[in-house]
Order: C-alpha cells, then sequence, then structure tokens
C-alpha cells in the first residue's frame, strides 16, 4: 500500500515504534541481542548479565517475561545462537555457552580464543559478528581509549575460526560500533570521528586492507598473511591522494557526514526479511547512538570498491542505539544505553521494537553514480513536472583532512551543476547528469522540489552519497 498526499508524512504512517517492558530493578544497558528459537530473544547488558525473553514477538507486550541466563561476562558487544549454544564476542575473548541440564540458567562456559589483549582500558571494546559461510566470526578490536594500542591487536579485525584459531584479517581500526553483513555476505563496520577519521564513516572489512588509522600497524610483525606493513598514511593529506599512495587502503565505502546524519553510528543490519519492513531489500541499517535513530544505506561497487548513499530512517528512540537485530518476520528489535555517551534518548536504557503496517513511504529508495551524475530510484511513481526539472534539485559536495588530529572540518567545497532530470521507468527512476563531480567527495542532495504522482513530499528529502569512484 502507498501513503502519498499533500500532507507531511511522518514515521508513524509507517513504523509502530514499541518499548518492550524490562525486569524490574534491573539495570539493562543492552550491548547485543540474539534471536533463539521459539521466538525466545537473548540479550546481553554492558553490566555483564545475560538474560532470554518471552513475548517480545507478541501483541501484547504486557505480558513479557525475562529469564537470567547468566552472568559475571565481560561487555559482551556480539551474540547469536546456534546448534544449543549462545556465543559470545566479549571484551577478552569470544565464548559459548549453555544450559546442559534443563534448569534455565546457563552451566557449561567454553572459550574459543582470547588471542588478543586487554589492559583494563574503558574503551577496549570488542563487537563480533554473526558467523560467515565458513563459520568464522569476525571481530573489530577498539583501539585503547580510542587513540592507541597498547593491549595485543587493538585497532584490528581478527576472524576467529570454528576451531579456535584466530586470523589477523585487517588493520587500521579505530573506535568501532558495530559488524554486520551487507546482503552478499560482505563485512562492514561502523567506525567513529576521531584521529584519521574525519567523520564516522561504514568501512568495508575487505580481507587484507588497511582501514585507514595507523596505530595498530605496529603489530604486522606478527601477522606474516597480512604481507609488509602499509605505509603511513601523510598527515593533513586527503582520503584519496592516500589510496593513490597506499595500495591497501580501502577507503570508507560511505560517510555519515558528523552533526548532519548523525555522530556515533553503531549496529550495521542487513535487510533480507523479502519486503516485510518496505521497500528496502538488501539494503543496510545502521543504528545511531548520539541521535537515537536508525539510517537507512544503499550501497554498490563500483571498480571492485563499494560506495553508495545514507538516508535519514527512523527517529524517535528512548536511549542511543548499541545493539540490533531483524526477524525474519520483519521486526527490528533496537537496545539502548547511554551510560558514557549522551543521546537524544533520554531513558539511561532500553528495549525497543519496530514494526512495519504495510504503508509504504514516498521516499528515495537507492541513489546510483554515473560516469555524469546520478541515478535515483523512488519507491512510487514521480510527478514529471516536478522530478523532472533540474530546479527541484540541488547539490553541494566536500571532503575531509586526513588527519593525526581528531575529525575533521569540511574542506575543499564544490558545488557540482544538475544540468538535466529525465524521468525514466513510468516515473520510478530519474536520471540526473550532472557537471562538477568529485572523486573522493560526499555528494550531497536534496530534492525537496520532486512531488510524487500523487502529489505527496518526499518524507526524508536528502541523500549523502561518498563517491569514490565514478564509473567508466
Amino acid at each position: 500500500m502507498i501513503l502519498s498526499c499533500a500532507s507531511a508524512q511522518q514515521q508513524s504512517d509507517f513504523y509502530t515504534r514499541e518499548e518492550i517492558p524490562l525486569p524490574a530493578g534491573e539495570v539493562m544497558e543492552l550491548g547485543s541481542i540474539a534471536l533463539m528459537p521459539g521466538h525466545k530473544v537473548a540479550v546481553t547488558t554492558r553490566r555483564g548479565d545475560l538474560w532470554i525473553c518471552s513475548g517480545a514477538y507478541e501483541s501484547d507486550l504486557s505480558k513479557v517475561t525475562w529469564q537470567k541466563f547468566a552472568e559475571g561476562l565481560h561487555e559482551p558487544f556480539g551474540m547469536f545462537w546456534k546448534d544449543g549454544w549462545l556465543y559470545l564476542t566479549q571484551r577478552p575473548e569470544v565464548t559459548r555457552l549453555k544450559d546442559s541440564d534443563g534448569d534455565g540458567r546457563a552451566d557449561l562456559f567454553e572459550t574459543i580464543n582470547s588471542d588478543w589483549g586487554i589492559n583494563g582500558n574503558y574503551h577496549e571494546y570488542a563487537f563480533g559478528s554473526d558467523p560467515d559461510k565458513n563459520g568464522d566470526i569476525w571481530a573489530v578490536l577498539c583501539l585503547t581509549g580510542s587513540f592507541t594500542a597498547e593491549s595485543p591487536w587493538r585497532g584490528w579485525c581478527v576472524r576467529i575460526t570454528p576451531d579456535g584459531q584466530m586470523i589477523p584479517t585487517a588493520s587500521g581500526i579505530r573506535s568501532p560500533g558495530g559488524i554486520g553483513f551487507n546482503a552478499e555476505g560482505d563485512v562492514f563496520y561502523t567506525d567513529n570521528q576521531g584521529v584519521w577519521n574525519g567523520s564516522s564513516s561504514l568501512k568495508w572489512l575487505k580481507p587484507g586492507s588497511f582501514q585507514g588509522n595507523p596505530s595498530g600497524n605496529v603489530f604486522y610483525p606478527d601477522a606474516p598473511n597480512m604481507g609488509p606493513r602499509p605505509a603511513d598514511p601523510v598527515d593533513k593529506s586527503r582520503i584519496l591522494a592516500e589510496r593513490k599512495r597506499i595500495p591497501e587502503f580501502v577507503p570508507p565505502a560511505v560517510i555519515l557526514p558528523h552533526a548532519k546524519v548523525g555522530h556515533s553510528p553503531t549496529a550495521i543490519v542487513a535487510d533480507t526479511t523479502g519486503g516485510k519492513f518496505g521497500p528496502w531489500d538488501k539494503q543496510l541499517y545502521v543504528g545511531e547512538q548520539t541521535k537515537s535513530e536508525v539510517q537507512r544505506v544503499s550501497l554498490e561497487k563500483v571498480n571492485g570498491i563499494y560506495q553508495g548513499a545514507v538516508f535519514h530512517f527512523l527517529s524517535g528512540f528512548q536511549a542511543g542505539i548499541v545493539p540490533m537485530r531483524q526477524a525474519d518476520d520483519g521486526t527490528l528489535f533496537v537496545g539502548g544505553t547511554n551510560r558514557g555517551w549522551a543521546s537524544s534518548g533520554t531513558k539511561p536504557f532500553t528495549f525497543e521494537r519496530v514494526r512495519w503496517n504495510g504503508k509504504t513511504p514516498f521516499e528515495i529508495l537507492a541513489m546510483g553514480a554515473k560516469k555524469d551524475g546520478f541515478e535515483l530510484t523512488f519507491t512510487e511513481p514521480v510527478d514529471p513536472a516536478t522530478a523532472g526539472s533540474p530546479e527541484s534539485y540541488s547539490m553541494d559536495a566536500w571532503t575531509y583532512i586526513y588527519q593525526a588530529e581528531y575529525g575533521s572540518p569540511e574542506v575543499d567545497q564544490a558545488t557540482p551543476k544538475i544540468t538535466s532530470a529525465e524521468v525514466l521507468e513510468g516515473g520510478r527512476k530519474v536520471r540526473l547528469t550532472i557537471e562538477g563531480l568529485v572523486q573522493g567527495h560526499v555528494h550531497h542532495l536534496s530534492a525537496g522540489g520532486v512531488r510524487s504522482a500523487a502529489g505527496g513530499k518526499l518524507w526524508h528529502p536528502e541523500a549523502w552519497y561518498t563517491l569514490n569512484e565514478i564509473p567508466d
């Protein structure tokens, strides 16, 4: 069903956000979420507890019940269920645990791998993935204090094999907030603004790659499978220039412009529900801690490099989002925590769910790069008069200083000129011809003048596309 009219669209027209009741008196700062058989949902807390929730899928959430399954864990930021076990990526190790005697509590704990280091620094987080097609768990290890590598393998992505081996996989990580797969099985993580990160971003963990922060590269002698240590980046350069100098350097797939899109990106979820959460099939949802939001990302691969656009999506969550998990029925489970990080949502912790009501907003579904512009795909047919007018759009572009200082202002500003807008495929697509595309820049599009064939405005008229490569 399409909802498109002259009145402004709002989130409640399409999505229902609900808070799931939490166990009374408990501090439930959620760090990870796992789906279990029987519509049970497991969650971990930053204080080291593991709880199992029953009733989180039901229409009447007042009947939700909780059972504590384990305690004494070390800030797990990654969990999944497989073959009767819950697997956890904790700060010092990957662990699995199960209830072997049927009393509802975990009694069997096994360490799978603990080959990286910790030293007690509050920021030495470890975020772990679900298993990949080979059964490997991918973990991204935050730098010490998010600045230095004072413990082994800090600033790295490693893989943990089913038999417990650790494989160094990518270097150059600073301060991750989440890790996940796209629909094709490639692995991405979110890295936060800081040193050598002009703005937060979504990054592709290509095996063997350097992700941009050189602090952890001191461990290359212990990673012979990775080859020689990459050259150090030149301070106050640009990412495009350093890509040409450093062959191992993979640029951010999608930069999330600071303050305009968010401040602290976290969880990554690929929508593989086949349309049960709206028309965003195979796109990514990215959690945002500071703004208590979920952003939407459409990716494409150009010349072997991932790039794409980020769009605003869901908002109004009651705490800062860290973990997310999407169920097969489309339900998006979201966990919140504010400790140590302020957020727009004012509660100290939450567990929430979002469901689609079947109505589709009028939106830019995807934005794809062309050699002389961009192609926009819409969720419903556009009005040919407004969508076919270049005056309905505007664009500006910029990049960031690639530097050892914290963050960066927007620099090297440009104003690409939209010279034509051609409506295609029965109004579902618009081909924008643009003079002045800039490789390596974020291209900010505003389509505020576009209307649907039914006369409606776009729910979110803006997109931010990271143009790593211009197609041939």
